[in-house]
């Protein structure tokens, strides 16, 4: 296992070969994560992590031999301490709250498109950093290693670029609209770039004002497609 902030290896753990292979095409497009090794099984994951020591583990749950939460506690037995993130169309909140008492970094649903595995990535670069290289003097130092990389600002505050007047304009027509909407249909309606229609749409997204979906078309990239979150 790395023991640095430097390098992140990580183990993709999925049943469908074609997803593993792009789940590890998104995680080699990252800096300073790579790819160390996939596996399709349960007991495939656990002999890859002995033989490996990944940092993290990307784990789907629906696996043909284990249920992937139950691959966590025979690593932890068997003394590995990787993190976990768990990648999975599993969607019932037994599953979801299984893996929160597991300890998972993150929870990602399928289906996905690399917009929505990069920040979590990110997020999770920036903390083993902060574990990595802080020193506890106090409770102050813990709150820092704790914060969330990417909470919510204070105050409501939006990022820096984005302006309460467009904000206002994306959240209308979100709310208006009849469905869902992709980035260059409410850049149409409001009068402004597609990029900076995807960035608020994004920005809702991250606060858990709107939901994602992808629409899957004949060729090329899936479409992201959002609605307001009533």
């Amino acid at each position: 296992m790395t023991e640095s902030a430097g390098t992140i290896d990580v183990l993709v753990v999925d049943d469908d070969f074609m997803v593993a292979r792009v789940h590890r095409t998104f995680v080699e497009r990252m800096a300073p994560f790579r790819v160390v090794g996939t596996a399709h099984t349960g007991e495939q994951a656990i002999e890859a992590v002995d033989a490996l020591r990944p940092d993290l583990v990307l784990l789907d749950l629906y696996l043909p031999d284990l249920f992937g939460l139950d691959v966590i506690p025979r690593l932890r037995t068997a003394g590995h301490d990787c993190d976990v993130m768990v990648i999975t169309a599993a969607r019932e909140a037994d599953a979801v709250r299984g893996a929160v008492r597991q300890g998972v970094v993150d929870y990602l649903l399928k289906p996905f498109d690399y917009e929505d595995l990069q920040p979590r990535l990110e997020r999770y670069a920036t903390q083993r950093g902060r574990l990595l290289t802080t020193v506890v003097r106090g409770q102050a130092d813990v709150d820092r290693v704790l914060a969330g990389a990417f909470a919510p600002p204070a105050g409501g505050a939006l990022p820096k670029g984005l302006s309460v007047e467009t904000a206002q304009l994306v959240e209308r027509a979100l709310r208006e609209a009849d469905g869902t909407v992709s980035a260059a249909e409410a850049a149409t309606t409001i009068g402004i770039s597609r990029v900076s229609a995807r960035r608020y749409l994004e920005y809702f997204h991250a606060t858990g004002n709107a939901d994602v979906s992808l629409r899957y078309g004949t060729a090329g990239r899936p479409e992201r497609r959002y609605n307001w979150r009533t």
